[in-house]
């Protein structure tokens, strides 16, 4: 496990992750975290958007579920404008 790091939070609400953490894991300006607060504990969670390899997975997966529950792309089209008609 790496040395644990301090750091302060700004009146702005900003914290900066130390550069020895920013650099092991790969964190770059504009990177987007999931925040999660419980009791004194803050996680951050990065985000990353899948591989275009992993995104087909889960594409394929997708789709072999709608076929196996007899859903035609119609039904997703139609299914697709009822949910933006609701907003």
């Amino acid at each position: 496990m790496a040395t644990p790091s301090t750091t302060k939070l700004s009146s702005r609400g900003q914290v900066v992750i130390p550069e020895e953490i920013r650099n092991r894991l790969g964190l770059e300006p504009g990177a987007q975290f999931v925040v999660v607060g419980e009791g004194d504990v803050v996680v951050l969670k990065a985000l990353q958007a899948p591989k275009m390899t992993e995104f087909k997975e889960l594409l394929d997966r997708a789709r072999r579920s709608a076929e196996e529950a007899g859903l035609t792309p119609e039904d997703v089209t139609r299914a697709i404008r009822e949910v933006r008609n609701e907003g």
